[in-house]
């Protein structure tokens, strides 16, 4: 993963631009306190932009069949280690409950059969890594602004936190267990999806089974695998580093939007 952070970074600096931040290294420019405030700025610039060009209900580009790509490649974890998602695997997750809770009226675990029942969406898409490579693959799930209207949300929502099953470093605060975080804006767009379904399949470990966030519009580390619990909050603080994601922690964009 140490690869994976240091081209991200370098990716984030560039965009800023070479020579306004000096580069001499992209773990330090990342780690200045004032090259922090600008990439900031920038991401800042860069949501508020897009939001204002595109529509919030525009739709990503969607393919047929005949486009899947042969490969989808697993980013991130695999098989999460941990002996809890373990136990749920072996059973064909038929205990796993996804729970939905925080500012919501009524709180509320779901099976992945009660998930099932509910009125669906399949898409085919284009996964768009920020390690540089692209898959098509077709999704199945429930939207997520379907399920956050069943729930209710409470006046100051704002956003939707996603915890996940896989730890990508051991940590003793929890802040090694993936995360990721979405506005409600993306949470109730038409292409959000909870997936439950690759490739007319059950979605298998490898791709985050037994549901993942389809969020279309964003790069794929906004996408997380292995969901057990989604927070409706209306700050990130108390998350660990802060910045309302994993990788965002450690130095990502939050609003990764493409």
């Amino acid at each position: 993963m140490t690869g994976f952070l240091t081209r991200r970074r370098f990716l984030i600096g560039s965009a800023v631009g070479v020579g306004a931040v000096g580069l001499s290294g992209c773990d330090d420019v990342v780690q200045s306190e004032d090259v922090q405030k600008v990439l900031n700025a920038a991401e800042g610039l860069t949501m508020r932009a897009q939001r204002l060009i595109v529509s919030p209900q525009k739709l990503a580009r969607e393919f047929t069949e005949a486009d899947l790509s042969p490969v989808f490649r697993s980013n991130g974890t695999s098989n999460p280690d941990n002996e809890a998602y373990a136990r749920l695997s072996e059973d064909g997750f038929l205990n796993w409950r996804l729970k939905i809770d925080g500012l919501v009226d009524r709180p509320m675990e779901l099976s992945l059969a009660d998930l099932k029942k509910l009125p669906s969406r399949t898409q085919i898409t284009r996964h768009d890594c920020v390690e540089g490579w692209s898959a098509i693959g077709k999704w199945t799930g429930v939207p997520l602004g379907q399920l956050l209207q069943s729930v209710g949300l409470k006046p100051e929502a704002r956003y939707a936190v996603f915890y996940c099953a896989d730890e990508l470093e051991q940590t003793l605060d929890g802040s090694g267990r993936y995360y990721e975080s979405i506005d409600l804006i993306d949470a109730f767009h038409p292409q959000t999806i909870l997936a439950y379904g690759m490739n007319g399949k059950d979605l298998d470990i490898a791709h985050g089974a037994p549901l993942r966030l389809r969020v279309e519009r964003h790069l794929g580390y906004k996408h997380a695998k292995y969901l057990m619990r989604i927070e409706i909050k209306d700050t990130f603080a108390g998350l660990w580093g802060g910045k309302g994601g994993f990788w965002e922690d450690r130095g990502y964009e939050w609003y990764a939007g493409i």
